[in-house]
């Protein structure tokens, strides 16, 4: 099963921590979406990364294949269900290749917020470890 990430699951040393078999695949879009943060995250004190349609933008991101088991595992972090849904998605990769993927998008109403300095970092360390400019 493929995972794509946008938000602080881009960060290989958290991302190994909540599923530690995965094996990173490569970045991707996700096209016709756009990154926000939004409502209050107890964990990291601040909005949380979601994704929003919104023609012609794109969200960069990366894949990873993960286990039958680590779904639940991300479950947990991701509050699912109730504050995050599963949406499967298709992505492309530099090459143009499509990959079809599951990802997480918060539910309710979505009011952008900032996320915090530690979550901001988070997200950079990921981008840095894929190197997504």
């Amino acid at each position: 099963m493929y995972y794509f990430a946008y938000g602080s699951n881009l960060d290989k040393k958290q991302m190994k921590e909540r599923c530690p078999e995965y094996r990173p695949m490569t970045t991707a879009i996700l096209p016709n979406y756009r990154l926000i943060f939004s409502g209050w995250s107890r964990a990291w004190h601040g909005g949380g990364a979601t994704i929003r349609p919104f023609k012609g933008d794109k969200v960069k991101g990366a894949i990873y294949e993960i286990t039958d088991k680590d779904p639940a595992k991300l479950d947990v972090y991701e509050g699912y269900p109730g504050n995050y849904t599963r949406m499967n998605v298709r992505v492309f990769d530099d090459d143009g290749k499509t990959w079809d993927a599951v990802t997480y998008v918060k539910t309710g109403k979505i009011e952008e917020t900032q996320p915090s300095k530690e979550y901001a970092d988070t997200i950079r360390r990921g981008y840095h470890d894929w190197e997504i400019t």
